[in-house]
């Protein structure tokens, strides 16, 4: 088999030339474990760069804390952490979100399927009600253009955009509009999720080393 390798232990096979041929790359056993490799309308978007631990990890971390506790006491839907494929044809885009939020309403409808793979579920196909992105120094262009536009053409009803980098730190909560995504104002740092019924507030502090720690509250 003829392969394009982008660097050491990246491999992508030449007969990758669509979207399905991708997806069944994404879904084999040869898929590589280290690194982000996703499908952006006919490209192959590869980052092998290291995840901070603080203005990254630890903030997706907080976000899947927060809304699976909530989920379990409100029993909307599911949320999916970071590790789980999205894919949607209908935007051309096969990625890995650091948050996924699929309703109960959008199963039953069929608009997000579960993919099967050799053990069990591996992969979501559809329009979920939800995805997050946490912006990283490798990931500016990725999250706040790219995805913007992909998430849209998907139908997804609300991009949540989170860059802790900068002072002041950015929370969007971005609603599926007309034309392209509608930034949700906030009030008093707090922003409402249609797709929760709930408003959510994101505070920084410092920990006991004096590193960066975020926290997510609800309402």
């Amino acid at each position: 088999m003829n392969t394009v390798i982008i660097e050491e232990n990246i491999k992508i096979p030449r007969w990758i030339v669509g979207l399905a041929s991708f997806r069944r790359w994404a879904r084999s056993e040869a898929f590589p474990e280290r690194g982000r490799i996703s499908y952006f309308k006919g490209e192959i978007w590869v980052d092998m760069s290291p995840e901070e631990l603080y203005t990254h990890n630890q903030v997706k971390g907080e976000f899947s804390q927060v809304l699976g506790l909530l989920l379990k006491q409100v029993r909307l839907g599911k949320y999916f952490s970071d590790g789980v494929l999205l894919s949607n044809p209908t935007a051309n885009l096969s990625t890995v979100p650091d948050g996924i939020f699929v309703s109960w309403k959008s199963f039953r409808k069929k608009l997000v399927k579960r993919i099967r793979g050799t053990e069990g579920f591996v992969e979501l196909e559809g329009t979920p009600d939800m995805t997050l992105e946490v912006v990283s120094r490798s990931s500016v262009r990725k999250d706040k253009i790219l995805l913007r536009e992909l998430y849209f053409r998907a139908g997804v009803t609300e991009y949540w955009l989170v860059d802790v980098r900068p002072t002041p730190f950015q929370f969007d909560i971005l609603r599926l509009g007309r034309f392209g995504y509608v930034r949700t104002p906030t009030r008093s740092g707090w922003v409402k999720s249609s797709v929760f019924g709930k408003s959510f507030k994101l505070t920084r502090h410092l920990d006991e080393l004096g590193d960066p720690e975020f926290r997510l509250a609800s309402q």
